[in-house]
Formats: C-alpha cells, structure tokens, sequence
C-alpha cells in the first residue's frame, strides 16, 4: 500500500499560516476520496482538506489547535490497492490475495466468514470504535473487551448503552462541581483578526461619524408594489440593502475622497467600486466584496448579497471573495440597532451604518406625520476626508433613497 501525504493547502500571500481546528477522522478510520477529513481556519476563511485518495488515516501529525503553514504535511493516508464493500457491515478487503479468495465465493456470507477467520482475534472496526469513543469519557478500554462477547459481533449497541449509563452517573456525581467552574474557550483566528483590525482602525485614524435620517417610506411602497413581480422574475426577493449600495455607488462618483486610502505620504484613488458588505456567520463578521458595484444591477447585487450570506454560513467563502473592497456597509439594523458608531475597516477610508426602522412623529411641510425613519451613520477618517465631504456624501445617500428617480437624471 502507497502512503499519501496529507498537505495544508497553497495559502494567500496576504495570510501567513492557518490553525488546525478539528479533525473529522481518527487514525484508523477508513477514508474515501474527497472526504473532508480536517478543517484549518485562517484570519479570513475556514478552509476543507479532503482526502486525495481512498485507504486509511495512517498519521495525525497535527494536533487541533496547532499552526500550520502552506503545504505543511500534517497527516497520512495508507493508499488501498483495492477497496470493496461487502455484507451489511462494509467490511474492506484490502490484499489482492483476500480479493482473488473473495471473488471464487458466489456467497457474500461466504466473504465475510473468511474475513473474520483470518482475523478472529483482533476486535471489529465497530468494538475498536467504541473503545476510542468512550476513552475520552475515561471508560476503560477493559471493561468494554469485558463486555464484548466473543462469539457474537452484533452486541455494539448494548455495549454503548452500558457505557451511556457509566457516563450519565459520572454526570450527576459531578453535577454540583461543575457548575462551579466556568466555560473556556480558545479564541478563533476569525475573531483574533477582528480584533487586531479594529484596535489598529482605532488607534491609527482620526475616526468621526457624522450622522443623518432617512425616510424609507419611498423604498418601502417600491418593495410593496414591485416586490412580487421582482421575486417571480429574479427568483430572489427585493431587499434595502441594493439600493443602499447604489446609492453608496453614486455617492462616491460626487466624493471621491470617500473612494480612496492613504498609502503612507499618497494617496490611492480608485477607479472601481468595490462595495464590502458586512455579514453576520456562526464564526463572526466578514465583509464580503461585491466587485465593480457600478455596473451592477439590483437583481445582481440581491442574488450576490444571498450567495455571501450562504456561503458564509456554510464556511465556503473565498479569501479572494473577503479581499479588494474600498468602502463598507454593514446594517446593524437587522438585529434591532437603533443607532450606532461603525469602526472604519482599514484601509479603508470610510463606513455607512444602517439601523432599524422605526416609525416616528417628523414634520413634514408644517404638518406632523408618522413616518419609518432609519438612522444612518457615517465614520470616517478624518486624516483625509473633511466634515464637507462626510455630510455631502451622508446627504447624498439619504436624497437618492428618498427619491430613487435622482439617479435616472443624474442629480
């Protein structure tokens, strides 16, 4: 049998090393081609390494946990030279010997008798499985031989219930004891990242943010009345977020300050608008790139804010899909923000933040009217954009979503 090397995949320039943080299969463990057998996180992205071949996972040379660098070995596979399921139990005939054997025999109970002949005194796959699980609850591996009956190899879920019950009353004893202490976690390199971002946003720029309100009523009755037209024709709902963005996009074309980074005693103008939408995943914020925003249409940018969101729920987001962006959106409101200061995401030279809306008494041409207002807050770094700037662009944004008509003329 050939021995395949397990390799921690061509990581990014942009991203040193990875951390292991779990392992799907244990040494032993049978493998089949394309299987996720570990996932490594980076900064950015969670990544899935998947078993370049059929055999078994002969070495873990890396623990969870540990840090790996781009194509690090960090596990072994034994290549079969044939692999073949039999009878119920998917057993693997693994020698072309015991093949040749098997393939005479018209039986598959025939098969099966032979294998366990050759191997009668070693345990099962299921019992030596059982051990490993249950070693972890400190059940010895001597009991559960105990327990297995030689002459039977069908009593693994009676063994495990037995092993359930040890576990459960080592459970209630410890019950009391272990409420005294409380939960630790390691950090994940996700949110070390944020982390180290932010602080850096926060001592590194004059950050201000300016303030305004937007009456989404005009947005509101547009959803209302093309909604269900837009979902038949596009298969995706209409949402706030798109016309944010090309509100955000048109703004920037009148201040393209707010285009634009420092680059040590330069600055960076950019050409495009790339568009980073902040998402909420299961391991933390991303801020996703939806690239070359000005050529997009609504239904483009709804179905790739939906992609995002999928695939960051999922872990299979790209480091080139979290790369490139220039300014950033992030809605706070989704989770019940009534207002608040977004931190700009260097290099970055500026943030929209939306917030929830929320019906309130304005005054509109002398008279009072209940209208779904949303907060919008603009940060941005004071070092190269002014309050002019920061309140005309702020201002910008709110006419567009107030009278979406302004982009069709251009005003």
């Amino acid at each position: 049998m050939k021995k395949i090397n397990v390799l921690v995949p061509d990581l990014p320039e942009s991203v040193n090393d990875a951390t292991i943080v779990k392992w799907h299969k244990k040494i032993g463990d049978v493998v089949n081609s394309d299987d996720n057998i570990v996932d490594i996180e980076t900064d950015k992205v969670m990544l899935e390494i998947s078993s370049p071949c059929n055999g078994k996972l002969n070495l873990i040379l890396e623990e969870e946990g540990k840090i790996v660098k781009s194509k690090q070995i960090i596990g072994e596979i034994k290549q079969y030279d044939f692999v073949k399921n039999e009878t119920s139990n998917n057993l693997v005939i693994e020698t072309k010997n015991s093949l040749l054997e098997a393939k005479k025999m018209t039986s598959k109970n025939e098969i099966s008798e032979i294998f366990f002949k050759e191997r009668k005194k070693y345990f099962t796959p299921s019992i030596r499985r059982l051990i490993r699980i249950n070693k972890k609850n400190n059940i010895s591996s001597e009991y559960i031989k105990n327990e297995t009956k030689p002459n039977k190899l069908n009593n693994i879920e009676e063994i495990q219930k037995k092993c359930d019950q040890i576990i459960l009353q080592k459970q209630n004893v410890n019950e009391e004891e272990n409420n005294l202490f409380e939960k630790r976690v390691k950090i994940s390199r996700l949110r070390q990242k944020i982390a180290e971002r932010l602080l850096y946003s926060k001592n590194n720029t004059a950050m201000l943010t300016t303030f305004n309100e937007v009456n989404m009523k005009p947005i509101i009755l547009l959803r209302k009345k093309y909604g269900e037209i837009f979902e038949k024709k596009y298969g995706i709902r209409i949402g706030f977020m798109s016309f944010f963005v090309k509100a955000v996009v048109e703004a920037l074309k009148q201040f393209p300050e707010i285009n634009a980074s420092i680059d040590g005693k330069d600055i960076i103008y950019y050409k495009h608008c790339n568009i980073s939408i902040a998402i909420a995943t299961p391991r933390g914020l991303i801020t996703p790139v939806l690239r070359n925003a000005e050529i997009m249409t609504i239904p483009e940018i709804e179905k790739k804010i939906k992609e995002f969101s999928i695939k960051g729920c999922q872990n299979k987001i790209k480091i080139s899909e979290l790369t490139g962006g220039n300014f950033t959106i992030t809605n706070g409101g989704v989770f019940g923000s009534l207002m608040s200061t977004p931190i700009i995401n260097p290099p970055q030279t500026a943030i929209l933040g939306m917030h929830k809306i929320q019906d309130r008494t304005m005054v509109v041409n002398g008279k009072i009217k209940i209208l779904p207002m949303m907060y919008l807050a603009l940060s941005y770094d004071h070092c190269l954009i002014d309050g002019k700037e920061s309140v005309g662009f702020l201002m910008t944004v709110k006419n567009i979503i107030e009278d979406v008509n302004r982009i069709l003329i251009n005003i």
